[in-house]
Formats: structure tokens, C-alpha cells, sequence
């Protein structure tokens, strides 16, 4: 029998050791060398498309290279998500992270890919909250008018959203949840479509972002009662948070960067200092604000969890609410 040489086994081991970092430290001095694409996962000419495109004109700056943006849009965000879960880890294939790619994990019944390891976060560009809206010429003033309502005609007030699973969907429920009301959801094919529903009464209320309903509520068209965020913001009329009648509730879209799952941490890195760098541009910035949220970064960690916090919030809501998946 052969004598087990320790020594040995510990030169060979350094050795493996130093050719793995040598081999990362190569990765990250010549990472990237050609064009990056960026999948947005929605159809061109949405906020998604706009922001993906100015995003992708600042991380270019950075890295050197062509970020170029591609649209793959089709299952609420699904498919472009999928695309990029099963692209080379090699930091080549971004996509642009929407607050719909968690509520559409959540959704889906019998999901490609793991929305939470198949996909590697880089980082949070921005968060902003929601607005509850209703027709001007309701009775609802306030919050309370409309829950009140609601308890005592249940299952006849209604409201509707971009689709079923989409985030402005289960914002709703989440409402529905934590208040005890029952109220009817109606999707439609579109945010758009959902407004000029409440504009023409034919809907109760409604729960969108505030870059496409803020139009309709300065222009008096829509009553705003209510925002989802965490607290007060004087950009949006000083509107009360469903928070302060209904403690814990909290709803935050988002905009973020995140790449295929297995990516070398040391490309992560160079990525999330890309975005970093890009906040600073100020037509992003500018767009940023507009949303109604602020310019933010978060390390790829954070994300991370963020986005994990996001995905099972939303599987209790449709869980509580015994919405059927899809």
C-alpha cells in the first residue's frame, strides 16, 4: 500500500488555489472584450423599453463597449426573463429586472427556471411606489370611504389591472387581504386600458404607477386617495400611504440589472460599478424621478435579497387570496 503523501497533497492543493485566482483575476482585467446585450422583457415604446435604452447608453459608457438592447416581451415578462436564466453565464446577457419579475414568478405555475438562483441580481437602479385612484366623481374622498363601501357591499365593488399575476393585480389582493374587503378583479390587456376603465366608471378603483395615471389625476380626470409606499411623498399631492390606515402595507415597483445565474462574481462586480457609475448620468437620473422614485444602487447582495422578499411576499398574497396560478 501506497503512503499517503500529506505534503503533496497540499502543494497540489495550493497550486489549484492559485491557478483558481489567477483565473478570476484574468476574467475581471479582460471582461468585457465585445458588445453586452441588454433583454428588456417587454415590447418597445413602453417605460420599460425607455429605461432599459437609457440605461444601456450609460453602462456603454462605462464599460466601453456597445450595451445593446434587445425586446422580448410576452408573459407578463416571462420570456425574456427565461432567456436570459438559460444564456452563458459570461455577463454577455443582461436583463433589465421590472417589479413584474417577481409577481410573475409568483404566478407562474409551472416556472422554467428558479427566479432566484437562475438569475444572478447586480443591482437596484430605482424603487417608487404606486397610486390608488379612483373616478372624481365617486363618493370615495378618502381611503376609508372606499373601504368602508366595499365591507358593506362585498364582492360588488371592483377594480382592474394590466393582467392577471401582474404586480398591479396583486397589489390589489394584498389590499383585498390585509383590509377584509372583497372586491372583484377585471384584467385587461394593458395599464392604459385599466385607466380610461375608472375614467369611465366602469371600474371602482384602480392601483397603477404613477408615471401613467399622475397625468389623468392633475388633469382632474382621476381623484388620487392614496399611494403604497412606505411614506408621504409631496411629489404626488401629499397623498396618504394605505400604510397609515392599514400598518405593513407596502408595495414598491422596481428597476434593476441582473445577469444569468453563475456568472463569475468578479464580472458582478464590474457590472454593479457600471450601474453605480450610470446613476449619475443625469438623463437617467432625470427619468428616475419622473417615475416618482429616486436614482439608487444596491451591491448585488442586496438585491438579492430584495428581490427574494419581493417573490414571497407575493406567493403569500396569492396563497391567501387562493389565486389560481397560471
Amino acid at each position: 500500500m501506497k503512503k499517503f503523501n500529506l505534503q503533496k497533497l497540499y502543494t497540489v492543493c495550493s497550486f489549484w488555489i492559485l491557478g483558481a485566482l489567477l483565473c478570476s483575476g484574468a476574467i475581471a482585467q479582460s471582461y468585457p472584450t465585445k458588445p453586452i446585450t441588454l433583454i428588456c422583457p417587454f415590447n418597445a415604446g413602453g417605460s420599460a423599453d425607455i429605461m432599459a435604452r437609457l440605461v444601456a447608453q450609460s453602462m456603454s459608457e462605462y464599460l466601453k463597449v456597445p450595451v445593446i438592447v434587445e425586446n422580448h416581451g410576452g408573459s407578463g415578462g416571462g420570456i425574456g426573463s427565461n432567456m436570459v436564466a438559460k444564456s452563458k453565464p459570461d455577463g454577455y446577457t443582461l436583463l433589465l429586472l421590472t417589479g413584474a419579475y417577481t409577481s410573475q414568478a409568483a404566478i407562474t405555475k409551472s416556472p422554467k427556471f428558479d427566479p432566484l438562483k437562475d438569475i444572478d441580481m447586480v443591482s437596484l437602479i430605482t424603487t417608487y411606489p404606486f397610486i390608488l385612484a379612483v373616478n372624481p366623481n365617486s363618493s370615495y374622498r378618502n381611503l376609508q370611504d372606499l373601504i368602508n363601501d366595499a365591507k358593506n357591499n362585498p364582492g360588488k365593488l371592483n377594480y382592474s389591472s394590466s393582467g392577471i399575476g401582474s404586480i398591479h393585480h396583486l397589489s390589489s389582493e394584498l389590499l383585498n387581504s390585509m383590509s377584509g374587503i372583497d372586491t372583484v378583479h377585471i384584467p385587461t390587456k394593458g395599464g392604459s386600458i385599466a385607466i380610461t376603465e375608472l375614467m369611465a366608471g366602469r371600474i371602482d378603483f384602480l392601483i397603477e404607477a404613477p408615471q401613467l395615471i399622475m397625468p389623468y389625476i392633475q388633469g382632474g380626470k382621476l381623484r388620487g386617495i392614496a399611494t403604497t409606499g412606505t411614506s408621504r411623498s409631496s411629489k404626488y399631492n401629499n397623498l396618504p400611504t394605505i400604510g397609515e390606515t392599514f400598518p405593513g402595507y407596502e408595495v414598491r415597483s422596481y428597476i434593476g440589472i441582473a445577469t444569468t445565474g453563475g456568472t463569475p462574481p468578479e464580472i458582478i462586480e464590474i457590472l454593479n460599478k457600471a450601474v453605480r457609475s450610470s446613476i449619475s448620468n443625469k438623463d437617467l437620473s432625470q427619468r428616475l424621478i419622473d417615475l416618482g422614485g429616486e436614482p439608487i444602487s444596491t451591491s448585488a447582495d442586496e438585491t438579492k435579497k430584495f428581490v427574494a422578499v419581493e417573490y414571497y411576499k407575493w406567493q403569500k398574497v396569492i396563497s391567501a387570496r387562493k389565486i389560481e396560478k397560471e
